[in-house]
């Protein structure tokens, strides 16, 4: 039984959480498990190299893990305010509540929590998914049929496309770009990774560089956002205005220790390039400083020496038979 669009009566509608949604935490778990898996094989690397290698893991699939959980998360930025607000369309009624928003890549959130949270003989605690992938338009008509709260309504409608603010175009084509230069670094994350177990650690430093170039320029790419004129929300008497949160902050860390990493690799590879290799386990050729085996044997032409007294064996009958064709 059901009432429209599928919408059980006799069970509570389902909120999407704001910051730990299903595919945030699925990318946590992910890597948890990763790491629980080297963790597991770790007891079999012997001598001083165990710390080495711990250390290393759990850094690298740090790094792995918050490139890929900032493209889900919704605390790209935020903003929130406490103040006394209508509660609903065409009515006086007024109500203490917070109204928090949250900006990801993906969608906005807006939150509307009672202090107290039972208030008007109801549990004011409201939580709204509006995404970019879809029209928000329509997410937003279907927020004015359902009949939210007026606070929610109030600051979907600035991220409308008709709304004189432009917070749409603004914030989804900068999320937009955002993402794929995060995508971006996470696949230059894989590469450096596969680098570090090969022979060439020089280039494996090289592209923690780039993945931090790319993070740095992902960074870059949200904040254009404000370099256009700001849109206050004014809720009662009082406003606020967006500003970074977290994942922002998070990330712009993340960064700066893979630039960090990727110039300490440079710099110690370039300065004992055999010490490197030994610390992190891949193969040293011996016959890289044997120049007999990487030149091969050379033979001497001696036709092209003057003034040599001593000359290595020629061959008599090659000469016999070049001073009879000279004769000839």
């Amino acid at each position: 039984m059901t009432f429209y669009n599928k919408i059980f009566p006799f069970y509570p509608q389902q909120r999407t959480p704001f910051i730990f949604d299903l595919e945030l935490l699925t990318v946590i778990l992910v890597f948890l498990v990763f790491a629980g898996i080297f963790l597991l094989i770790l007891p079999g690397i012997r001598g001083k190299s165990r710390l080495f290698w711990m250390f290393r893991v759990i850094i690298s699939l740090f790094i792995g893990a918050v490139i890929v959980a900032v493209n889900f998360s919704g605390d790209w930025a935020a903003a929130s305010v406490k103040a006394n607000t209508t509660y609903k369309s065409f009515s006086n009624a007024f109500v203490s509540a917070e109204v928090g928003l949250h900006v990801g890549l993906s969608g906005i959130n807006v939150t509307l929590k009672g202090n107290p949270v039972r208030q008007l003989n109801e549990t004011i605690d409201y939580n709204e998914m509006f995404k970019w992938t879809d029209s928000l338009d329509e997410d937003y008509a279907e927020a004015l049929e359902r009949g939210l709260p007026s606070p929610i309504l109030y600051v979907a409608e600035k991220f409308t496309m008709n709304s004189p603010c432009g917070l749409y175009y603004q914030y989804r084509y900068s999320g937009r770009y955002a993402s794929a230069t995060m995508w971006t670094a996470f696949c230059c994350w894989l590469v450096a990774n596969i680098l570090f177990c090969m022979p060439v650690i020089l280039y494996a430093g090289y592209m923690m560089l780039v993945t931090g170039a790319f993070m740095f320029l992902s960074l870059a790419s949200f904040s254009t956002i404000y370099n256009l004129p700001s849109c206050i929300f004014t809720l009662g008497t009082a406003s606020f205005q967006i500003g970074y949160s977290g994942s922002f902050w998070l990330v712009l860390a993340t960064g700066f220790l893979c630039g960090l990493i990727g110039i300490l690799v440079v710099i110690l590879d370039c300065l004992f390039p055999k010490k490197m290799k030994e610390v992190f386990s891949v193969g040293v050729d011996d016959d890289d400083d044997d120049e007999e085996t990487c030149l091969g044997k050379g033979y001497l032409n001696t036709n092209f020496l003057e003034g040599v007294t001593s000359l290595a064996p020629v061959n008599v009958s090659f000469v016999v038979s070049l001073n009879h064709v000279r004769h000839n």
